[in-house]
């Protein structure tokens, strides 16, 4: 992908603000859900496990609708695709704030849903093509920077507000924030030009390439390990490391700084060497959730575990998504990361449902456990099979 950023200095950047800005307001909202969970089903006279449908439906709808949605999407100018993404991504929320029925919220939160797929598919490649020339790692981190924000305040904030104002004013203002965001895109971005069309009969094709199914299925498997143990994360620390309340919400926002560090390291470094990054990304989640039970015996271990922890996934997201730009063809680079984001999103699903049945058959004790089991198997995969096929190793990577 050429850069089509004719600016230079702090201007050449505004561009990628608004996409950062636009990654915040989109992960924050995702599991927004997760810290209201107990007062939308007070409210609405539904069980608390009815209303975690709500989380569950959304991930479904996202792996679901990613690809077509994107197909449909194809020919759209990436400018008028982001604005029109953002614009649904916030009347979503209008509706999420007004809603008077479980139904109605559910429905506003599919809207959000069909949004979070098509962004998704186009926010890395769209932010490398507005980043200043040459700093395709740096705009990725970015991204990535802004991820982890969102867990260390957007989610928190989200809570908080909510508790005093009720869930209702924290979709409304996710609606606001969102309709400035949209501003920042209309007046900041410049006409990024889509040349990404792939004929629908031709995906199949795509997707089957070994490379990228290799992507795929090793993004699921890992992504399903991640979540066996971090869906269950905040009980095991306070059940299992015997953590207090007040402690437990710092440890998850070191979670998400120390993936601000590694995203800060990833740019920095990642260009000149790629696969020391790349192994860590596999092998610092499997070693982290196989830590996670030995290290409870020690409050400073386990913070240890989760902080190193923080930093090997926000480092797993950042070098897949640059391998699915490396290896795509360019003319679907946005297809094959449509596709990534429902298969990670496919992982959210299974992984939150192994560990939930590992709790409740088992213990919480064992979610960790069972999720390096299952990295253990995506580790086998991405080492035996997708490593020695991958292109990364030379200086820089594909011209994107």
């Amino acid at each position: 992908m050429d850069n089509v950023s004719q600016k230079t200095g702090f201007q050449a950047w505004l561009p990628l603000v608004a996409m950062a800005c636009a990654v915040f307001a989109f992960n924050s909202s995702e599991f927004m859900p997760i810290g209201l969970l107990t007062d939308i089903a007070a409210d609405l006279g539904i069980t608390t496990s009815k209303a975690g449908l709500l989380i569950t439906f959304y991930a479904w709808v996202v792996c679901v609708m990613s690809v077509p949605l994107m197909v449909l999407c194809s020919r759209m100018a990436y400018r008028r695709l982001l604005l029109a993404t953002v614009a649904l991504f916030a009347l979503s929320h209008v509706a999420s704030a007004f809603a008077t029925s479980y139904w109605m919220l559910m429905a506003s939160r599919v809207g959000v849903a069909c949004a979070h797929s098509v962004f998704w598919a186009i926010a890395p490649p769209v932010a490398v093509k507005v980043a200043p020339a040459g700093r395709r790692a740096t705009a990725l981190s970015v991204i990535a920077a802004s991820t982890s924000v969102a867990l260390i305040a957007g989610l928190p904030l989200g809570r908080a507000i909510g508790l005093m104002l009720g869930w209702r004013c924290t979709f409304g203002l996710v609606a606001a924030l969102a309709f400035l965001i949209l501003a920042l895109i209309f007046w900041l971005f410049p006409n990024v030009p889509n040349t990404s069309y792939v004929s629908p009969a031709k995906i199949p094709g795509i997707l089957k390439m070994p490379v990228i199914a290799g992507i795929l299925t090793v993004t699921a498997v890992a992504v399903t390990a991640q979540f066996c143990g971090y869906s269950y994360i905040e009980p095991f620390l306070k059940q299992t490391a015997g953590m207090p309340d007040a402690w437990v919400t710092w440890v998850l926002m070191l979670y998400g700084g120390a993936g601000i560090a590694s995203s800060f390291l990833f740019s920095r470094l990642y260009e000149k060497h790629p696969k020391p990054f790349a192994a860590f990304a596999i092998g610092g989640m499997a070693a982290s959730l196989a830590l996670l039970l030995p290290a409870s015996a020690s409050i400073p271990a386990v913070i240890a575990v989760c902080a190193f922890w923080g930093m090997a996934v926000m480092i797993f997201n950042l070098v897949f998504q640059s391998i699915v730009i490396d290896e795509a063809p360019p003319a679907a680079i946005t297809i094959a990361m449509a596709a990534y984001s429902g298969i990670y999103n496919l992982g959210i699903g299974s992984g939150a449902f192994i560990g939930g049945r590992v709790e409740s058959s088992l213990s919480v004790d064992y979610t960790g456990l069972a999720g390096f089991l299952v990295a253990l198997l995506a580790s086998g995969l991405f080492f035996c099979k997708l490593l020695p096929r991958l292109k990364i190793g030379r200086q820089g990577g594909k011209h994107v």
